[in-house]
């Protein structure tokens, strides 16, 4: 099983980081093939809107997107981890988002999507933000609706949603009492083929 992981976060070593590292262990254990994306460090240029994908399926702009969208066709498994920033996923994941309007088109202008594959196409969104995780916080609702329309426009019909409030000084999920074990356990499970549906949970 093949699964893409993206890094949004710009902090080496940082929560985002280290979440996203035990979701990838426990994928890797149950036999899945990880590639993970560091993309503060990769060539990513912002989506220019032009509207040539509407016509063609790719991206006239020539940078690291490119191996990106080979690897988004053949996936089986996405995650995203990012930390938020104002209510929303860091400006690095937010433009790989955005240079994924050639997906957007290719379904919905040409009815074309990614096909599902042999194992479905399921995702995993991890979350850190520094302030408290309560309904008077939208930092996560806000990021997790832009991270599913991203999944559903790559024909992500289903994901989990790991998110944890007051994470923000540099190593502060380490003193989280589940989140590593729980970003550990997500992997696992993503992976794991079965008929039981995900839905997606705010913990």
């Amino acid at each position: 099983m093949q699964v893409i992981a993206f890094n949004g976060s710009p902090r080496k070593g940082g929560n985002t980081q280290t979440l996203l590292a035990e979701a990838v262990r426990g994928a890797r254990e149950q036999g899945a093939e990880v590639t993970v994306y560091d993309v503060n460090w990769m060539n990513i240029k912002p989506c220019q809107n032009c509207g040539n994908c509407d016509n063609e399926p790719k991206c006239v702009i020539l940078d690291d997107m490119q191996t990106i969208h080979q690897d988004i066709r053949s996936a089986d498994r996405i995650i995203v981890a990012s930390p938020i920033f104002f209510y929303g996923l860091s400006s690095q994941m937010k433009a790989v988002i955005d240079r994924c309007q050639a997906f957007w088109a290719e379904k919905y202008v040409r009815n074309k999507p990614i096909p599902a594959g042999a194992h479905g196409r399921k995702g995993l969104l991890l979350l850190v933000g520094g302030m408290k995780k309560d309904e008077k916080n939208p930092g996560f609702h806000c990021s997790e609706v832009t991270a599913k329309a991203f999944f559903r426009t790559l024909n992500v019909q289903e994901h989990q949603t790991l998110g944890y409030g007051s994470v923000d000084e540099k190593g502060a999920v380490l003193k989280h009492p589940t989140a590593l074990t729980d970003a550990y356990e997500a992997g696992k499970e993503l992976v794991a083929v079965s008929t039981k549906s995900q839905i997606s949970n705010l913990k």
